[in-house]
């Protein structure tokens, strides 16, 4: 199970355990419960603190528990976590060792408080780039506070709970028994919910924070860029978000980064955090913007506002990059994680043999649409228009695949279901107006993004579609407000050309600065 790279990994890594652990396997007779063996006796056996034990008694077959011996500490997996969740095994064997937790102390002291007893249940797939964040918090958490329990369970191989829950999107969190949420889930946003007090606490602390030079909204790679580039001519920068690395999280594979020949999403947003956290940036995580209110006097501060919070500074970036865009019609949103979806790499194991639609045919579309055919039984590709906008070469690889069809010039009228989940798809044949059906069990919106604006109406301005307006500097209609990335008309939405509009916004942003007179300490 393990291939020599990995086995080279994990051994360097176990030297950190401190605290004897046990993997306690509960097995059946099917081949995937063998190969669980199999990765359990190799993983043991590189390290005397971890021993494997076979009589395990979960319901759920296979799996196994890692838990610290003679104690209620402990994390479980059920089915083999390779793929996106390798990581995830490791960390937990660490952290159930003994190992410190990568989080601030505050966080810990937040979840070692917590009262009451939490049993949650991760739903994934190995091919899910977002699911391992929801993964590890809860791991971590439950290393913490033994009163947090957690299980990890890997969907494709406990088809009948998924088809019990009609889990059509992963990750999807239960506790105690109800659906607690779906996808992508920090330890921060999961405190928020079953931490009745963190709400006040995170309002309080970003109020208490001191006036910034320069507050990047986004943290993308637009907002990392920005902050960087502020942070090394020594302003005194702070960088707010609701997730590190923004869209690129939804990203699986980059091979255009030019330097970079080929990284995933997450993996590309890690080192990003990591670049900004060499560097006096304060980061904050979690809360999002809601309102922007432009200073009333040249170089004056600018408002940020979060809700009850507020944040000020004498120049902002606006990077708050952009989601996917939804078709708007009827039973969308009813059917959103019931069948509806929107990322074919997390959610397409789901679907496995059984018939999809995916919606729109430029790039993104076709490159979902080949991978989900290696997956689903069949894929109908609809694209609005008489033609498809993909490149060339992944237009011929679509139509050489023999579980594909492609319908063009269809207009998409309503999303059908049984009350429970998808059932088919209504659309128009925009050549003779007939009304036609589809019947399938899930839906891919693949039809481009929108900007995250909506919080900046009246404040600057927009384009018809939302769109920040700036200026080869980055400059908005607002003196020291910038912007950057894919929010704004800057054309071509790549994590290159959003970097460097990064670097630009702040750059101008230290211009403003410079060339404007800070208000007096009591103005602020």
């Amino acid at each position: 199970m393990l291939d020599a790279a990995m086995t080279t990994q994990v051994t360097s890594l176990l030297v950190n355990v401190k605290e004897p652990i046990e993997l306690v396997a509960s097995l059946d007779d099917r081949p995937k419960a063998d190969d669980l063996r199999q990765l359990l006796e190799e993983i043991a056996a590189l390290s005397d603190k971890v021993s494997l034990r076979t009589d395990g008694t979960s319901s759920r077959r296979p799996s196994f528990r890692i838990e610290r011996t003679g104690t209620d500490v402990g994390v479980e997996f059920a089915g083999i976590p390779l793929g996106h969740e390798f990581t995830s095994l490791v960390l937990a064997l660490l952290q159930v060792g003994g190992h410190p937790i990568k989080e601030d102390a505050e966080t810990i002291e937040q979840v070692a408080a917590i009262d009451g007893d939490f049993e949650f249940v991760t739903y994934m797939s190995l091919s899910c780039q977002n699911c391992p964040t929801v993964v590890q918090a809860l791991n971590a958490m439950s290393v913490i506070n033994p009163r947090i329990r957690h299980t990890a369970v890997e969907g494709s191989l406990f088809q009948d709970e998924i088809e019990e829950h009609g889990i059509k999107a992963v990750p999807t969190v239960y506790v105690n028994g109800e659906l607690f949420d779906s996808g992508r889930m920090t330890m921060s946003d999961i405190l928020g919910r079953i931490d009745s007090g963190a709400a006040d606490r995170a309002t309080e602390k970003l109020n208490g924070k001191e006036p910034y030079e320069v507050l990047v909204v986004g943290s993308g790679p637009a907002g990392a860029a920005a902050s960087i580039y502020t942070a090394r001519k020594g302003i005194r920068t702070g960088l707010v978000g609701e997730r590190f690395g923004g869209q690129v999280l939804d990203t699986m594979a980059i091979e255009n980064f030019v330097s970079v020949s080929y990284t995933e999403g997450p993996r590309f947003a890690d080192s990003l955090k990591e670049h900004v956290g060499q560097y006096d940036v304060d980061v904050v995580t979690g809360p999002a913007a809601t309102e922007l209110v432009p200073a009333d006097t040249e170089g004056g501060y600018h408002t940020v506002r979060f809700g009850g919070a507020e944040l000020q500074a004498r120049s902002v970036v606006l990077a708050t990059g952009a989601r996917w865009r939804h078709m708007g019609v009827p039973g969308e949103e009813e059917y959103r994680n019931k069948g509806v979806t929107f990322c074919p790499h997390c959610d397409g194991p789901l679907f496995k043999g059984k018939r999809i639609a995916v919606i729109g045919g430029g790039n993104s579309g076709v490159e979902a649409a080949i991978d989900l055919a290696g997956v689903v039984g069949h894929v109908t590709l609809i694209e609005f228009l008489d033609e498809m906008r993909a490149d060339q070469v992944l237009q011929d690889k679509l139509r050489s695949l023999p579980n594909v069809d492609v319908i063009l010039s269809a207009r998409t009228t309503e999303v059908v279901g049984d009350g429970k989940q998808v059932t088919g798809l209504r659309y128009e044949d925009r050549a003779s107006g007939e009304a036609r059906e589809l019947q399938l069990e899930g839906i891919f919106v693949q039809i481009g993004l929108l900007p995250n604006t909506e919080w900046l109406k009246g404040a600057v301005e927009l384009t018809d579609r939302g769109e920040v307006v700036v200026d080869a500097m980055g400059r908005t209609s607002v003196p020291g407000v910038l912007g950057a990335g894919d929010c704004t008309t800057v054309p071509y939405k790549q994590i290159v050309v959003a970097q460097g509009a990064g670097a630009t916004a702040a750059l101008s942003a230290f211009d403003h600065l410079i060339r404007t007179s800070a208000p007096s300490p009591a103005m602020a």
